[in-house]
């Protein structure tokens, strides 16, 4: 889902940020029609803009709330307006569309998105899109194991390594007396006979 979920954020980004950047009409003029039409297939065909499919109708359901908040009263009248308001705006969609196909134009030479394309509506393509985030999953769950052992056995290493340095540059511990002798201290040598 995370390849699937990066490949049409990524998308989004392109488009949104076509909006502002690359709808100048000196742009515009810049992409030949086939490119442009290249880039639309583009677009379709790894579902760039479907992430923002949910735009309108959430748009509407808010200010549908809101609205009927307030007048609660209208309610009915409310509902039927902003569903046909929101279905006369659905027409808009094909700006959003346009803006893609421009931004990824400005990114992408026209073989280039014939060659996306291609791949995409291939069934490598298809697949691709449709497992890429099951794979992606399981891929993030190898590498949070990978990281995690990583992380043990470097700090293991990293400990072993300092143990061994701080012993060995501890003073050396005294000697233990042989049985019978005098500790090295002066104190007296213990008694073994006692039970």
């Amino acid at each position: 889902m995370m390849l699937h979920n990066r490949v049409r954020s990524l998308c989004a980004v392109l488009a949104a940020s076509a909006v502002f950047a690359f709808s100048s009409p000196a742009f515009s003029q810049d992409v030949t029609e086939s490119h442009l039409k290249a880039a639309r297939a583009a677009v379709a065909a790894i579902h760039a803009t479907d992430p923002f499919d949910n735009i309108l109708p959430q748009a509407a359901a808010a200010l549908e709330s809101q609205l009927i908040q307030k007048n609660p009263d209208m309610q009915e009248l409310i509902g039927t307006t902003i569903n046909e308001k929101a279905l006369a705006l659905a027409s808009r969609r094909a700006d959003l569309e346009k803006e893609a196909a421009l931004a990824y134009a400005k990114v992408f030479s026209e073989k280039e998105l014939t060659d996306i394309a291609a791949f995409y509506n291939s069934d490598s393509g298809k697949k691709l899109l449709d497992s890429g985030p099951a794979v992606t999953r399981d891929l993030v769950k190898a590498a949070d194991i990978w990281q995690n052992g990583l992380a043990r056995d470097l700090a293991q290493q990293v400990g072993e390594t300092l143990a061994a340095s701080a012993k060995a540059k501890a003073p050396a511990a005294p000697a233990a007396p042989a049985d019978g002798a005098a500790p090295a201290d002066g104190s007296a040598p213990a008694d073994d006979t006692q039970n």
